[in-house]
């Protein structure tokens, strides 16, 4: 066996507020490895839970006194096809390197999401977002149109749109079904992307929201709940000019990845009186809005420019963050009334995120079985925090409430402290059909922590509208690669 197998020490997530607690942890270097892992519990103790990068913000990573599958170590990228517009690539693979591989070829990913460390099996396979561009999905794992995995009984299963509920179940696996070691990806001619900022208050943003949702422009934004206002980041491709501007994001890249989180952990640490400290950082991100109104803007943006490197382990530029997502009807009430509950709660608990909010407008997709977009357009309302102070679990939970209360719909792997009656609002018969998919690719649980199979017993006995021909898709396997002795 290749792979390097060791007892765990400290396992954590990437923002180490979380022990994965692994008993043993296998960096794999090939399928045979895997396979390996998969076939022998004796050695390899279940649950078999396969990590990337580790940026999952719940515990859906956790296993439970079982295995940590790594598949870092599997990075290669097998084929760009310039004329299918697909890119093949292992799991491992970091999404930040195959988008600059994507673009020495002039070619870019449809989404481009801020954290470029996502390895291309959880792109596959997980929750993410960013805000959709005009006729697009906000979603990586929705242009996912392969996925080979190594199933409990050892054999691999290639999942394509040939099977395309199968398929859909797959992009919302989180590793549940089998071992993701092979991707299969959509991708799109490069193209440049225009860039700019605007603040509003939210009379003003209430008031302009029905023209920018007709403006053909992807939304994304910034919140404030203690300054009332909302400074919207507007996106956009261009036809008629070839991408050049590459200082914007870096600017902007810097901005999240290392001042926000330091800035915001100086005053933290140093600043002790409350009402000085909040203060002090509303004056910065007064600051920040200008600057974003001002400067940073441009009409000839590498999309593929927004993907941020960030560091293995943190240090003063931690943050952390959670998300949940609304129906976009609603959204300026549903604003109003959390700008309130972070102001209540800031009252009641001496506790406000030392960060700003963020949020984004994905629209209606239905590729991932469990995507938060199922049923129609969302706009998203997430929290950031350095996490340093004491109180942001205590917030998240109250921050749950609130988001369940009002009809959101979270993530598994980036809304922490999630309870089965939230899940079940929110996904109904859905988590039994992936449930379905999972007992009959799974039968004796190799694969499912702790995390879900409490979250995924919500809707056990919710059935689905349709028949989703779960055993048939599912049946069908590939003959496992013989392990090198």
């Amino acid at each position: 066996m290749s792979a390097n197998a060791h007892g765990a020490t400290d396992m954590r997530n990437w923002e180490e507020s979380i022990d994965l607690k692994a008993s043993t942890v296998v960096h794999a270097q090939s399928v045979a490895d895997i396979i390996d892992v998969v076939t022998d519990p004796s050695r390899y103790p279940s649950p078999v839970r396969t990590a990337g990068s580790r940026h999952s913000t719940t515990h859906c990573g956790v296993c439970d006194g079982g295995t940590l599958l790594v598949t870092r170590k599997m990075d290669r990228i097998i084929d760009i096809d310039t004329d299918a517009q697909t890119v093949t690539v292992e799991a491992g693979a970091l999404y930040i390197d195959v988008a600059k591989a994507l673009e020495a070829v002039g070619f870019q990913f449809f989404v481009n999401v801020e954290i470029g460390n996502l390895t291309m099996g959880s792109a596959a396979c997980t929750g993410t977002k960013d805000a959709s561009m005009p006729g697009e999905k906000g979603q990586v794992c929705s242009y996912c149109i392969g996925m080979k995995l190594v199933l409990a009984s050892g054999q691999t299963k290639h999942v394509t749109e040939a099977e395309p509920l199968l398929l859909q179940a797959a992009r919302s696996g989180y590793g549940l079904l089998g071992a993701v070691y092979e991707v299969t990806f959509r991708i799109k001619p490069l193209q440049a992307m225009s860039v700019y900022h605007r603040t509003y208050t939210l009379d003003e943003f209430e008031a302009a929201l029905p023209e920018l949702q007709r403006s053909g422009r992807s939304i994304m934004y910034y919140l404030f709940p203690f300054l009332d206002s909302i400074t919207v980041e507007f996106r956009q491709y261009v036809t008629d000019t070839p991408p050049s501007n590459r200082w914007m994001w870096k600017v902007r890249n810097l901005f999240w990845k290392t001042l926000a989180p330091s800035a915001s952990h100086l005053l933290t640490r140093f600043v002790r009186p409350r009402p000085l400290r909040n203060a002090a950082t509303n004056m910065f991100y007064r600051c920040i809005q200008i600057i974003m109104n001002v400067a940073m803007r441009s009409n000839a943006t590498y999309a593929g420019d927004q993907l941020i490197r960030y560091p293995e382990r943190k240090g003063f530029d931690k943050y952390t963050f959670s998300i949940w997502a609304f129906e976009e009807k609603r959204i300026v009430s549903t604003m109003r009334a959390y700008y309130q509950f972070c102001r209540d709660y800031d009252r009641d608990h001496g506790y406000r995120c030392d960060m700003l909010n963020v949020g984004y407008r994905i629209e209606k997709d239905t590729n991932p079985l469990l995507s938060y977009s199922f049923d129609g357009t969302v706009m998203t309302l997430d929290p950031v925090c350095t996490g340093r102070e004491p109180g942001w679990d205590d917030f998240l939970r109250a921050y749950n409430e609130f988001c369940s209360e009002h009809g959101g719909v979270p993530l598994f792997n980036q809304s922490k402290w999630l309870s089965r009656r939230q899940v079940d609002k929110a996904f109904g018969s859905r988590l039994a059909e992936l449930e379905r998919y999972r007992s009959r690719l799974d039968p004796r649980g190799r694969f499912i922590n702790d995390y879900f199979r409490d979250l995924l017993a919500a809707g056990q006995g919710g059935e689905g509208t349709q028949d989703r021909r779960a055993s048939s898709d599912a049946e069908s396997t590939e003959p496992a690669p013989r392990c090198p002795a």
